[in-house]
């Protein structure tokens, strides 16, 4: 019987990285690779030869000169003589800030939206849908500009609360609307811990790491509790009450401590011409912040529509034989599941509100690009230099929103056996 034997195999040639199949698509790549690099050098090889040529060479050593300049709304201490390293990052904190709220605020209007606009009641999905259609069809600018109009005209002015007879009055003596801002009472503490400076950065206040580390061991005794009550249900078939034992292991240390430092709220008073004292918002911060959330919502419930959409009818009939009501259904069945299909596309949401935060400057609410995109742009001439920074920043934030809704979303998608 006749057998056929393999060619021998012979030594490794260059040629192979052409014509072998085996080396060819990495011979590609790497070429590609190569020349894609050549050409990123090549562009910044010139474009820094010319700026040299100009009298202009790349140099980041402006960010830690003086920055000259205010900023109207801070999260940390800064003044006019802080470098323009400090005034980036009072306007990062501040594009963190609405980026924070914003993404907050527009996923509980979403979800909610959401889930009305599959309403049985005709009236309540019809308002539902008109909202939907009217917000992601105008542009997020306009809407900016609208709220910051609405904000500064429809609210009083602070002298309209002066007199024995006011024009305008304060909410539950505590809250003032005007149209300079909200002022809000303010959290003071007679028998505070201090405070702790970070790297020279910023100080962190002992009293709010104090209630975090409380709050952190309640939510650890509310997942002890809840596991004790799965055993109890699995061993005996009834599930025991634990909503007042997990409300007393969160509120009752908070509240001791908060008496122990002598807590206590410092309300805003009209002074002259304007309110001191208190939590101060600016009206540039509100619009944007209920502008951003508003359009993203409009988005956020499409996609959840959509994902509910996506569950099968069998498991809102499976739930209803067992006698659950609609909205445990929705609350315990349907959103759980349709989590896997919601979170992928929201990530994108949350992205594109942070992104749009740049339009901040439309009301002039001092963020990252109007700070080292603005401000200190114009004061120190380094236009290339504020643009790759800022470029760089927005890049790394959305790297780590990404990061952290894709490791949640690994978590709670399908595991396959």
């Amino acid at each position: 019987m006749a057998t056929v034997s393999e060619p021998p195999q012979g030594g490794f040639r260059l040629s192979q990285l052409i014509y072998d199949t085996r080396y060819r698509s990495m011979t590609i790549q790497i070429v590609t690779l190569i020349g894609v690099l050549s050409l990123i050098y090549w562009l910044g090889a010139n474009v820094a030869y010319n700026l040299a040529a100009l009298g202009k060479p790349i140099d980041f050593t402006f960010l830690w000169a003086p920055a000259n300049y205010d900023i109207n709304q801070m999260l940390i201490k800064y003044d006019s003589q802080d470098s323009h390293a400090r005034a980036a990052l009072v306007g990062l904190l501040n594009t963190l800030l609405v980026a924070v709220l914003g993404c907050v605020l527009a996923t509980v209007v979403g979800v909610i939206v959401g889930v009305l606009r599959l309403s049985s009641n005709w009236l309540v999905a019809r308002v539902m849908t008109v909202y939907v259609e009217a917000f992601r069809n105008v542009p997020v600018l306009l809407w900016i500009v609208l709220a910051m109009a609405i904000l500064i005209e429809a609210l009083p002015q602070p002298r309209d609360f002066r007199g024995d007879d006011p024009a305008a009055s304060m909410l539950f003596d505590a809250v003032a609307f005007t149209n300079r801002g909200i002022y809000l009472p303010e959290p003071l503490f007679t028998r505070s811990l201090g405070e702790v400076p970070f790297f020279g950065i910023f100080d962190i206040s002992l009293d709010l790491l104090a209630l975090l580390a409380v709050l952190a061991a309640g939510m650890l005794a509310v997942r002890a509790i809840g596991r004790r009550a799965e055993r109890i249900q699995n061993a005996t078939g009834d599930r025991p009450t634990t909503w007042y034992l997990s409300l007393g292991v969160i509120a009752l240390p908070v509240l001791v401590l908060l008496a122990l430092l002598g807590f206590h709220l410092g309300y805003p008073e009209l002074k002259g011409f304007n309110f001191a004292g208190g939590i101060y918002l600016r009206n540039s911060f509100i619009a944007l912040w209920l502008a951003l959330s508003l359009y993203t919502a409009a988005f956020i419930a499409e996609i959840v529509r959509g994902g509910i959409i996506a569950i099968s009818k069998g498991q809102s009939e499976a739930a209803a034989a067992l006698g659950l009501r609609p909205n445990r259904t929705m609350r315990l069945v349907i959103l759980p599941q349709a989590l896997r299909v919601i979170i992928p596309p929201l990530i994108s949401q949350y992205l594109n509100l942070t992104k749009n935060s740049s339009l901040a400057i439309g009301v002039g609410y001092m963020d990252l690009t109007g700070t080292l995109m603005g401000t200190s742009l114009n004061l120190s001439g380094r236009e290339l230099e504020c643009v790759m920074l800022t470029m760089l920043i927005y890049l790394a934030i959305s790297l780590v929103i990404s990061g952290v809704f894709n490791l949640y979303n690994q978590r709670v998608k399908l595991k396959e056996r």
